[in-house]
């Protein structure tokens, strides 16, 4: 039971936050009772639940447990009987809520409105944030935003309020942002339809990026199924200090793990050095854990973590925290699969890219590495998606500079918005050429209607973002973005080139004058509280049964969601290859954002992106490939779409982590919207992998990944043992190839029984709705 201090932190801050954060009622007569978020206080956090269950697995296992095993375990739907082995078996876990940005959103709750539920059984929010292009500053791109998306806008509020989903407008912020300013705390576990949504593990919680279906799952009170984590360790130790910063842990991780080091893994980062890092900070290096493949990352509670719950209205859930403390850190003793070691004291500010967030270099090194490679040293823009750190701004203000590069700043959210005008910071940042973007996602996703260059052009840009994949940010394959923390894109920007580096090289000052910058020193936390700004949430009512969720027939936007085909109970045979992809596949290869982000209510619009990212390794060639029926080269979604005119079946063949980047389902509805029924591959990403088995497609790899070489774009090709389709036994591929000859290759899957049920009802959905019209 929470103890009197718990009851005295929440009645101090009601009566020092005023109406809009805090009633008093519920805090007098619910003594023992912490709530979740200020904006539901009827959802109370259950420490007690998440103790009891620690408590069954420790007494199974007999062993120490690693923080993320704590709250995982502590989520399991039956503790008791749970098959628990890291790596292997599937866990049914009870999420305690939901979070969905405005671009997923759209097709979770299309998914939702099928289910055919009255309301979601956990508490679950919306976030406009994807929507707003960044073209001239904030209040212009918002107000535009606001204009063009009306529709969608409109849709997710009224959906929002008829299932009981909050939901925050356009000019909120992002959702991670928001999620660790309201919904994160520790030991909490939530899952974000962002691949970002790990931020969260910055405020002590396993917070997991996954697809739409996924959420819907946890939305419709069902166990959500997640293949149990392996723990990689990072043991920090020393201090931060001088220009380095908790973005050069992640870039160094990242260098060390690949994009892919960390799939199927939870990091867990531990040690004396974890004291160093700021909450806002370890949230930094949690989100871009998505870069390195890992199921999400995670930081022990602590002081940092404690001071950062006050500040933002929580402090009734850092006091009891503090009661369950012994829960919310690593057991001493603990194993992890991996351990890798960082001295915090020697870690040197990095720089990784171009066109791979796993590419790391010391910014000391990135000029010469640059010249050598022959990528352009001169920085045209310089973004941040961080800003309550000025003082390199400062200094180049007080020796008369303003910065060489184009520069944009990202609020993270309304709070921080209004918080950094009010402070001064945003004056400075706007004084040495900054350009204050709306409180949104912009360049980060694409979102940017960059004008200062022509599509084609080779150039440089450095950002304090997690992703520079080919196009990422402005859709120009030949943007070389470099991801880095926002000081040292601060000091680039006013430098103007990569071949600065601000811990040894002297700036010239308007004087005529040498000056070095110093290393950058602020405060982790404002020393007032947050200016909130503008309210910018709507509650859902108590009932929203009555409330009209309008779909138009004719939208462009907007679309509502036809069930997919069953499974016919016989082998796939004779299908064609859509594609081979040549080398690296992301998300963003498979369904694009930037432009096509307005069309993710509507599938059939969405899918004329499929794919056209990707590179086909006949004619090393985007958006160009062989149509089987015709010998006629075409785009890739109208090659699918005649294919599935034709009723021809069809495979993709891809290459290494597959999927990986975004938890974008997309990229498996439109697959399969087109006619598509496999995906085979050398490996796949997490989230996409999952995706694709939601929507009843198989995801498949090869046993041995040279047979990768063995299938030609122009073969046929056979998926045998559908009949007999069980988990752990492969399935049988044959390749027929055009001169009548034939080989058997074997392919791997990860499919458990209900997964294996997903595929057989055509999709995740169906089988949910087969499950409730039994029930019934």
């Amino acid at each position: 039971m929470a103890s009197y201090c718990v009851l005295a932190a929440r009645l101090r801050h009601a009566l020092n936050s005023g109406v809009r954060r805090y009633h008093v009622a519920p805090v007098l007569c619910q003594r023992a009772k912490v709530a979740m978020s200020h904006f539901e206080p009827n959802e109370y956090i259950n420490y007690e639940k998440l103790e009891k269950n620690i408590n069954i697995v420790r007494k199974r296992l007999d062993r120490p447990l690693t923080l993320s095993e704590k709250i995982v375990y502590g989520h399991l739907d039956d503790p008791a009987k749970q098959e628990i082995e890291r790596g292997k078996t599937y866990l049914r876990l009870r999420p305690d809520r939901v979070a969905m940005q405005d671009a997923t959103a759209q097709m979770a709750m299309l998914q939702f409105i099928s289910s055919g539920l009255p309301k979601v059984a956990v508490p679950s929010t919306i976030h406009c944030d994807h929507l707003i292009e960044a073209q001239s500053g904030g209040e212009k791109d918002l107000q535009r935003a606001k204009d063009i998306n009306q529709e969608v806008y409109n849709f997710l509020s009224t959906a929002g309020a008829k299932y009981g989903v909050g939901f925050w407008k356009p000019g909120s912020g992002i959702i991670h942002q928001i999620i660790l300013e309201n919904y994160s705390y520790p030991g909490v576990m939530l899952i974000g339809t962002d691949s970002h949504t790990p931020n969260g593990g910055g405020l002590g919680g396993i917070c997991i990026g996954v697809g739409g279906a996924d959420a819907v799952d946890v939305m419709a009170g069902i166990p959500w199924e997640l293949k149990c984590p392996k723990v990689i360790g990072v043991k920090l130790s020393g201090k931060l200090s001088g220009w380095t910063s908790p973005k050069d842990v992640i870039l160094k991780v990242a260098g060390i793990l690949t994009v892919k080091g960390g799939t199927g893994a939870i990091i867990e980062y531990h040690g004396p050095g974890v004291d160093s890092i700021s909450c806002t900070g370890m949230a930094t290096i949690c989100n871009m854990g998505a870069e390195i493949g890992a199921t999400t990352s995670i930081f022990p509670y602590n002081e940092r973590m404690k001071k950062y719950l006050g500040k933002t209205g929580r402090a009734d859930i850092a006091a009891l925290a503090d009661e369950f403390k012994q829960h919310l850190v690593p057991d001493s003793g603990c194993q992890y699969d991996q351990v890798i070691e960082i001295n915090l004291s020697e870690l040197k500010p990095h720089i990784n890219g171009p066109f791979t967030p796993d590419l790391a270099h010391p910014v000391s090194d990135i000029g010469a590495v640059a010249e050598k490679e022959g990528w352009p040293v001169d920085i045209r823009v310089g973004l941040i998606g961080s800003c309550t750190n000025s003082t390199v701004a400062k200094q180049a203000l007080a020796h008369g500079l303003k910065c060489k590069s184009k520069f944009t700043i990202t609020p993270g959210s309304e709070q921080i918005r209004a918080t950094i005008e009010r402070d001064g910071y945003a004056k400075i940042l706007r004084e040495v050429g900054g350009l204050v973007l709306a409180n949104a996602c912009g360049p980060c996703i694409g979102q940017w209607d960059r004008k200062d260059i022509k599509k084609g052009e080779k150039n440089t840009i450095v950002t304090s973002y997690n992703r520079n994949f080919t196009g990422r940010n402005d859709a120009n394959p030949e943007t070389h973005a470099f991801v880095t923390s926002p000081e040292i894109v601060t000091a680039l920007s006013i430098a103007g080139t990569l071949k600065f580096n601000p811990e040894t090289d002297y700036l010239t000052a308007a004087d005529g004058k040498k000056f070095k910058l110093e290393a950058p020193d602020a405060d982790e936390l404002p020393k007032l509280e947050f200016d909130p700004g503008q309210d910018t949430y709507q509650y859902p009512p108590k009932d929203g049964s009555g409330q009209h969720v309008d779909v138009s027939p004719t939208s462009q936007r907007l679309q509502l969601l036809e069930p997919f085909d069953k499974w016919d109970g016989k082998d796939l045979e004779d299908m064609l290859i859509l594609i081979k992809v040549k080398g690296k596949c992301t998300t963003d290869h498979i369904s694009a954002a930037g432009p096509w982000l307005k069309f993710r209510g509507h599938l059939d619009n969405i899918s004329n992106n499929l794919l056209i990212g990707a590179i086909n390794i006949e004619n090393g060639k985007a958006n160009s490939v062989r149509n089987a029926l015709t010998q006629e080269f075409g785009p890739v979604p109208d090659t699918a779409r005649y294919y599935k005119k034709m009723g021809v079946k069809w495979a993709v063949i891809g290459d290494e982590n597959y999927g990986e980047g975004s938890s974008r389902e997309h990229a498996a509805l439109e697959p399969r919207h087109l006619g598509g029924r496999v995906i085979i591959t050398k490996s796949f990403a997490r989230i996409h992998e999952t995706n694709l088995k939601k929507q009843g497609l198989l995801p498949l790899t090869f046993a041995d990944p040279a047979d990768y070489n063995k299938i030609h774009p122009v073969d046929k090709l056979s998926i045998v043992g559908l009949k007999d389709f069980a988990p752990g036994k492969p399935l049988k591929c044959i390749i027929k190839h055009p001169n009548g000859s034939q080989e058997t290759i074997m392919l791997n899957h990860t499919f458990n029984e209900s997964q294996i049920e997903w595929f057989q009802a055509g999709s995740a959905l169906n089988r949910m709705k087969e499950l409730q019209q039994k029930s019934s």
